[in-house]
């Protein structure tokens, strides 16, 4: 597979896809994997709507924005269309990932299937406990956070996930800047600083559950005029070393 270092010194160039699309991209992504599975080889906007919560209208808005792959009244060849959303994604590139703080969350993102199946390769883990350093989580060993700039030069990271206690994490960001990483995946809860360059994202449950939290609060039952409707959220959301 590409190496994710080449693709940058070509720096293609991409259409505009607007947030909200792309969020909605691993979704539809997700679903239609599990219709193929079932045997639907040409799936619709009309279903793939309906199973991802948004009208159909917009399913195609949102897919027309990766070419014109569908037929009317045929609808999405669904292994096609999968390929499509992967390459949109960088999904047909291997993104070497290194993952700091090695507690329950983080081993548990060590062991995520999820990480090899779409393309992201755990290739360091780090922590600064003596009794967790030279330990092996799935198949990479646990090295001291200090030993991060060593790792960079000898290979890239393209993604840096941060699970460490929130004290922690703006250092862990910096320290992770400092040796190049781009982009930045925050368990921890706290609001980072980071320069212009770095792409951000937050993971919190917490925050989740105060959205949630929002909506039973003003739910009521159904049939009743005014009771919500059921709110789905879509994606990852702006969340967590044990």
């Amino acid at each position: 597979m590409p190496n994710p270092s080449s693709d940058h010194q070509a720096a293609p160039t991409h259409r505009r896809i607007p947030e909200a699309t792309v969020g909605r991209l691993p979704v539809y992504q997700r679903i239609l994997e599990e219709v193929l599975r079932a045997g639907t080889t040409t799936v619709s906007s009309e279903l793939l709507g309906s199973l991802a919560r948004v009208n159909a209208a917009k399913v195609r808005k949102d897919l027309s924005l990766l070419g014109s792959f569908g037929t009317r009244g045929a609808g999405y060849d669904t292994a096609f269309l999968i390929e499509q959303i992967d390459r949109e994604l960088g999904l047909n590139h291997v993104w070497p990932v290194v993952i700091v703080g090695i507690g329950n969350l983080g081993r548990a993102l060590a062991h995520s299937h999820g990480f090899a199946a779409r393309g992201f390769r755990v290739v360091a883990l780090l922590d600064i406990d003596a009794a967790v350093i030279g330990e092996q989580v799935g198949e990479v060993v646990v090295r001291h956070v200090d030993e991060l700039t060593t790792i960079a030069s000898e290979q890239p990271l393209a993604i840096g996930v941060i699970a460490t206690p929130p004290s922690a994490a703006q250092r862990v960001a910096d320290l992770l800047m400092q040796s190049g990483v781009r982009s930045l995946l925050n368990f921890a809860p706290k609001v980072l600083e980071v320069g212009p360059e770095v792409l951000l994202r937050y993971v919190d449950l917490s925050i989740e559950l105060q959205i949630m939290s929002f909506y039973q609060s003003r739910m009521v039952a159904p049939g009743e005029e005014g009771a919500m409707p059921v709110i789905r959220s879509i994606g990852l959301s702006t969340t967590g070393f044990d």
